[in-house]
């Protein structure tokens, strides 16, 4: 059995989920490092939402074990809500009340002080860039500041790790990479994010290691590249200063797609540095002068429709 590691955050064995006869999991295992975002991708039905309900204590799972924050999901489910924040897809501010009450709401039902409380407000409020808004009614916010809020809503309790569903779900682009770079400065201070999103491009950008859930199963778990090296597609392209240099190379390389007009070869390869490491390796016993040098790898949604066969669009169960 795998051993917990002394900076887990998540950890997670042979986590098993049925809806009757349906097997929504099937025998998950995570280990998610602290002050990192791990973003779980898969296709509807494959049961990524089962599984943050189940790591934040809404529905317990069948069979498996996991550790948040250090604290036994089944033996300690107290010390888990302690110490998680969880953002759903949809807003839960209250559009009657204003920014400032319904942070003042969730500090009082963290219990955090009269006093404590509304500094913690007033603070998030600021850190957001919603002290402005403070006195008007949520309801009356964009799409964009409302997700603030509510990610605000759920700093309130200082959480060390934070479930976000699909947190920009139907924000503009511009909102999109303001709650990237909120995400990233949470990171920057030590929080860790388990984030699910319809975005592959999201996962890209902000995801140290990215997991991909079908069928009830992780089919691939790593970083963005190494999951990008799966995947045929990849290759890397030579240009060089000459004719004479585009022969040499052509004829030492062998299987190249060559563009004379250019004066460029296209080599298949994964990009990775040992690869590179052997292709210039042939060039320079050849004494060839390379004049650029690009690699290119598929994307996530190569990645994504390579291991589950569905389109980009379906990326996040439901």
């Amino acid at each position: 059995m795998k051993t917990e590691a002394r900076q887990t955050a998540i950890y997670a064995a042979g986590l098993r989920k049925a809806f009757g006869e349906k097997a929504v999991l099937d025998g998950i295992d995570l280990d998610v490092q602290r002050g990192t975002v791990f973003a779980l991708l898969g296709p509807n039905g494959a049961g990524k939402t089962t599984m943050v309900r189940i790591l934040s204590t809404l529905i317990p799972a069948d069979a498996g074990e996991a550790r948040i924050a250090g604290r036994d999901l089944v033996q300690d489910p107290d010390g888990v809500r302690r110490a998680i924040g969880v953002t759903g897809q949809y807003s839960a501010v209250d559009g009657l009340l204003t920014g400032r009450e319904n942070l003042v709401l969730m500090a009082d039902l963290h219990r955090l002080g009269k006093a404590p409380g509304r500094r913690a407000a007033d603070e998030l409020l600021e850190r957001l860039d919603l002290a402005d808004a403070a006195n008007r009614t949520a309801a009356t916010y964009s799409g964009g500041m409302r997700r603030r809020l509510d990610i605000a809503m759920t700093l309130i309790g200082n959480p060390r790790i934070i479930f976000l569903d699909e947190p920009t779900t139907g924000l503009d682009p511009r909102s999109r990479r303001t709650m990237w770079e909120i995400i990233r400065g949470l990171v920057r201070g030590g929080v860790t994010i388990f984030l699910t999103t319809q975005y592959l491009e999201e996962a890209d950008h902000l995801a140290d290691r990215i997991a991909v859930l079908d069928g009830g199963r992780l089919v691939a778990e790593g970083t963005a590249d190494e999951l990008k090296r799966l995947v045929p597609g990849g290759h890397v392209r030579l240009r060089f200063d000459g004719p004479a240099e585009l022969d040499a190379a052509a004829r030492t390389l062998g299987a190249v797609t060559r563009d004379d007009a250019a004066l460029t070869l296209q080599v298949p390869g994964d990009g990775s540095v040992r690869s590179l490491r052997a292709l210039l390796g042939r060039l320079e016993d050849a004494s060839i002068e390379v004049g650029e040098l690009s690699v290119h790898t598929p994307g996530l949604d190569d990645v994504f429709l390579a291991l589950t066969g569905r389109p980009e669009n379906a990326a996040v169960a439901r």
